[in-house]
C-alpha cells in the first residue's frame, strides 16, 4: 500500500466505504458491470463503447469506459467523465459516489466498512 492510500484510509470515517478497495474489485470484472450496465455497448480495442442512458444518445461513439483504467467520458456532454468504476457507477444511476460505492461494494460481496 501507498503511503498516500495508507494515509486516506486511515483518514476515512468508519461509516463510508473503502473506496480503493471497492474500484480494485469493480476493476477486476470490469467487462461484466459494463455488459449488465450498458448491455448495447461493445468492446473496442481497450475501450468499451456504449450509448449514454442520461441523455437521448443514438449512435455508439462518443461515450466510452477504459477497461484498464476505468476512466470514462461523454466527449458529448461538458464535463461528463470521471476516473473509475464508482464515479461511473454514480453517474449512471444519478446518486451521490458514497451511495454508488456502497451498492457496487454489495452487488460485488465484499465489505464496505472497517470493523473497528
Amino acid at each position: 500500500m501507498t503511503r498516500h492510500a495508507a494515509w486516506r484510509r486511515a483518514r476515512r470515517r468508519p461509516d463510508q466505504p473503502d473506496f480503493t478497495a471497492v474500484n480494485r474489485a469493480a476493476l477486476a470484472v470490469l467487462p461484466a458491470l459494463l455488459r449488465r450496465w450498458l448491455p448495447d455497448g461493445r468492446i473496442e480495442r481497450n475501450e468499451y463503447v456504449a450509448l449514454n442512458p442520461r441523455r437521448s444518445d443514438r449512435r455508439l461513439g462518443s461515450f466510452s469506459i477504459n477497461l484498464r483504467t476505468g476512466c470514462w467520458a461523454d466527449f458529448a456532454i461538458d464535463g461528463a467523465r470521471g476516473g473509475d468504476p464508482i464515479s461511473l457507477a454514480a453517474y449512471l444511476r444519478g446518486i451521490r459516489q458514497v451511495e454508488a460505492a456502497v451498492r457496487l461494494a454489495s452487488m460485488l460481496g465484499i465489505k464496505t466498512h472497517d470493523a473497528r
